[in-house]
């Protein structure tokens, strides 16, 4: 078996970016008509999110505006395209590979529809190989990303010397819906923020990077309702139920150790948690859960603060951000996602 090193990390946002604070009047504009009550409760959901600043493909007040799922979806595909041209681009630049070196391309995102998926425009923007091999991943939400990693390391360590590119794109201000005043609406415009990451591994010997050394997807049974989207005429509508962070409570152990177990690991034995920021709430019942175990998420509470929650993308920001650390060989981290199925994906990184 060949080994599976993770290369780089890189991200990009879009053009546009907003405060919290600077929503504020937006969302109490929205909801004028609304019940006084309501509205508090809802700029409390906002003000309480733990997220300071999000980035967007549109303005704001866009965002605020009644458009069609036909416009909403125009704009997501063109700022995939331009996003996940930078985020390649620069993981490229940053490890020193050309474009036609990539042997795979896996794409993930699930918050538009693009049919041909984002790879295909990549491979004309880029000059990829027309023999590179393609994986688009649209319906896994914010699990993606750990999916792509897993799916990367399934193909590279069966095929030596070989390259894949992870590009994740995610514009999750294109599905919210002005009609909906369901608390899932109202959660899920109070944590999303819009970005792009992409990730280079490599089953080369001389590639330099945390090598993987398991990977596990762990899948809940009779929990399709928990998370996911509705698709309606006016777009993709949120599904989220607040049983989420519960439900995660109660499953946490047999999520964790067995699979630590698997591969010779355990709690004790990992340095590094790079958790996916799902929401203000999941952190703090992963943060209960490992603090317990002698552990911290700052990194996943500082992503969360500095961008929101970018479905996929965001767990590879937190995997960024232990990579620009440098870490001392034989160190571990496990990264850990949460999304639609419901399912928990894991991985298991050594330095």
């Amino acid at each position: 078996m060949n080994s599976t090193k993770i290369v780089t990390v890189s991200k990009a946002l879009p053009a546009y970016s907003s405060e919290t604070k600077d929503i504020i009047p937006y969302v109490n504009e929205w909801l004028k008509d609304q019940e006084e009550r309501f509205r508090r409760k809802v700029v409390k959901i906002f003000e309480g999110a733990a997220v300071d600043k999000r980035y967007g493909i549109m303005p704001v007040k866009d965002v605020f505006t009644a458009t069609s799922f036909e416009e909403k979806n125009r704009r997501y595909a063109a700022a995939s395209k331009q996003l996940g041209s930078e985020a390649l681009q620069s993981a490229l630049e940053t490890a020193g590979w050309s474009a036609d070196s990539l042997d795979y391309i896996i794409t993930v995102s699930c918050t538009g529809i693009m049919i041909p998926s984002l790879d295909a425009y990549l491979i004309n923007e880029l000059g990829l190989r027309q023999d590179v091999v393609r994986l688009p991943v649209t319906e896994m939400g914010c699990a993606a990303g750990v999916s792509g990693l897993i799916y990367a390391h399934n193909f590279l360590r069966n095929n030596p010397n070989k390259r894949i590119a992870l590009v994740a794109v995610e514009s999750p201000t294109a599905t919210f819906q002005l009609d909906d005043f369901s608390m899932a609406n109202m959660v899920s415009a109070a944590i999303f923020g819009d970005g792009a990451a992409c990730v280079l591994l490599s089953s080369e010997k001389e590639a330099v990077g945390p090598e993987i050394k398991g990977e596990e997807m762990f899948h809940f049974k009779d929990a399709t309702h928990l998370m996911g989207f509705d698709l309606v005429n006016t777009g993709l509508k949120m599904i989220l139920d607040p049983a989420v962070p519960e439900t995660i409570a109660t499953y946490f152990p047999h999520i964790v150790h067995p699979f630590l177990e698997k591969y010779g690991s355990s709690i004790e034995k990992v340095d590094h948690l790079i958790f996916h920021p799902g929401g203000r709430k999941i952190v703090q019942t992963v943060e209960e859960l490992f603090g317990s175990l002698g552990k911290n998420i700052d990194d996943t509470r500082e992503v969360l603060r500095l961008y929101g929650n970018m479905s996929s993308v965001t767990v590879l920001y937190v995997l960024q951000r232990f990579l620009d650390r440098g870490l001392t060989k034989g160190e571990q981290g496990m990264v850990l996602s949460f999304g639609p199925g419901f399912s928990a994906q894991r991985v298991l990184l050594e330095w």
